[in-house]
């Protein structure tokens, strides 16, 4: 079996503030909210690249699915990389965490975190 991977799901505080973050705020394609006629159901996807999308589903509906309890928010418990052009993360209402630089390996960048702070390599080669 070929490995791949479809789906990557964060958890935001608020779904439509976080849908507006990343549909309006940083241009990404979705249908938007789906899945609110069911109890624990609302999540909106984001299609990141042919084969891959991100999900944004609310930790308490995360947490109700899985049986876990929502844990404390964490920066550094992953990173996503996302290659732009110009800074529409900050114009957006991201936290810039360490603006965009040379780096060691010839490239160029920098960190931001989301609403919910997931925080986003920003990279250009």
């Amino acid at each position: 079996m070929k490995q791949h991977i479809t789906v990557i799901t964060i958890g935001v505080d608020d779904l439509e503030k976080s849908l507006a973050f990343y549909r309006d705020g940083l241009g990404f394609k979705t249908e938007g909210i789906v899945g609110q006629e069911f109890e624990y159901g609302a999540v909106a996807f984001i299609e990141m690249q042919k084969g891959l999308k991100l999900g944004l589903w609310p930790r308490k509906n995360l947490a109700h699915d899985t049986g876990l309890s929502v844990s404390p928010v964490s920066s550094t418990e992953f990173l996503l990389g996302h290659n732009v052009p110009s800074k529409e993360a900050e114009k957006a209402g991201a936290t810039i965490v360490k603006q965009a630089q040379d780096t060691f390996w010839g490239g160029y960048a920098g960190y931001f975190k989301d609403l919910d702070e997931h925080l986003w390599e920003i990279s250009m080669e």
